[in-house]
Order: C-alpha cells, then sequence, then structure tokens
C-alpha cells in the first residue's frame, strides 16, 4: 500500500538531547560524569518521567538512594534546558524534503517527559508544523510499548500499512513494524540513513 504518511521520532532524529551537555560543564570530568550517568541518573531512570513520572518524585526517590549525589540529582531537572542543544542537520534535512514534496503528512511519536515536551515544543516552531504528536509523558507508556503506536494510529484514524515511521532505537522501530507500520531506523550514519529513506519516498534531499 502506498505511504501517505510519515511519522518522526524527535530525540535523536530531529533533535539533540543528551544529559552530556549539561553535566560536563557540572563535574567538568568526563570520567566522573559517566559513572553519574551510568549508574545514578541512567537511561533507565530517566525513561521513567518518559513514561509519565512527576519528575519532582523521580529526583526525590533517586536522592533517597544516592544522597551523596543529591545536588547533581536535582540539577538532571534544572539544567534541563541545556541538555537540548538544537536540531539535528540530516534530519531536518529530511523532515523539509518530506513537507516541501506536498505529498505526505507528518507525524510525530516521541518518548518524552510530558513536563518537558512543552519546553522543546515553544524553542523549535517546525513542531507546530506536524498533524498531531503522541508524547509518552502525556499518555503515561513509552515505546516500545505496542499501545502507544496503537494510540497514534486510532487517535488520528492511520491505516498502519500507510505510515512510514522513522526512530533512531532499533526496539522502537521493531515494535513499529509489529504493530503493521512500515518502519526504518534512523542512524547511526545519519546522512545514509536520510539519503535512503528519501529515496524511499521518493525524494531529494536539498
Amino acid at each position: 500500500m502506498t505511504i501517505k504518511n510519515v511519522v518522526f521520532d524527535f530525540g535523536g532524529v530531529l533533535l539533540d538531547w543528551n544529559p552530556r551537555y549539561a553535566f560536563r560543564q557540572i563535574f567538568n570530568d568526563d570520567e566522573r560524569m559517566e559513572h553519574f550517568l551510568a549508574t545514578v541518573c541512567t537511561s533507565e531512570w530517566n525513561a521513567q518521567m518518559d513514561a509519565g513520572k512527576p519528575f519532582a518524585q523521580g529526583v526525590a526517590e533517586l536522592s533517597a538512594q544516592h544522597p551523596e549525589f543529591k545536588r547533581e540529582i536535582a540539577l538532571y531537572w534544572e539544567k534541563w534546558p541545556d541538555m537540548l542543544r538544537g536540531t539535528i542537520d540530516e534530519g531536518m534535512r529530511l523532515l523539509e524534503a518530506v513537507k516541501s514534496s506536498g505529498k505526505y503528512t507528518i507525524y510525530g511519536l516521541t518518548n518524552w517527559s510530558a513536563e518537558t515536551f512543552p519546553q522543546a515544543f515553544a524553542k523549535f516552531p517546525f513542531l507546530n508544523d506536524f498533524e498531531g504528536i503522541v508524547v509518552s509523558g502525556e499518555e503515561k507508556m513509552a515505546k516500545p510499548d505496542k499501545r502507544i503506536y496503537m494510540v497514534l494510529l486510532e487517535r488520528y484514524h492511520l491505516k498502519g500499512e500507510e505510515c512510514l515511521y522513522l526512530d533512531d532505537n532499533e526496539a522502537n522501530v521493531a515494535m513499529a513494524i509489529n504493530r503493521g507500520l512500515e518502519a526504518v531506523r534512523f542512524g547511526p550514519d545519519r546522512a545514509q540513513s536520510a539519503r535512503d529513506i528519501a529515496a524511499r519516498l521518493g525524494l531529494d534531499l536539498k
């Protein structure tokens, strides 16, 4: 069936988010920073907020477990804007090609805290161009939970086989395919991925 909709993940595809952008300045020691992010403010802990846990609760719980890092854990929330550096060039070129073609409707499906996504939405006006966006923190479930893909399809009355989903995470791509969407991983060679996806959509990248 013909692709009519392109569904973008945001972090790692269109937006460059990384806690190291904030904590490199806080620790001023890459080894200590990496230890902290690997053992305290881990990606698994951050995923709890993506799935709907309030940051205040997450910070309090983690501070109780690691009182020696209470200040740094609090800074994860306070310095969150510093973690969102900007856009990803290759993803943005692909997005512009999709939009300018006039052939496709664009949607977003992102793992993102409901508390911090409004900051991103305010900072990047291009997010207003999406026909619809499903934010994991608002739904209280995160990819690759199979239910969140169905939220996208049902809310916007989409057929999975008419959607091409792009994500930098292999597990998220695999579940999208499992749920009946066309899906492809964006990366790790972003430039090549953008070219391949554009070609699949019959588009030329500028």
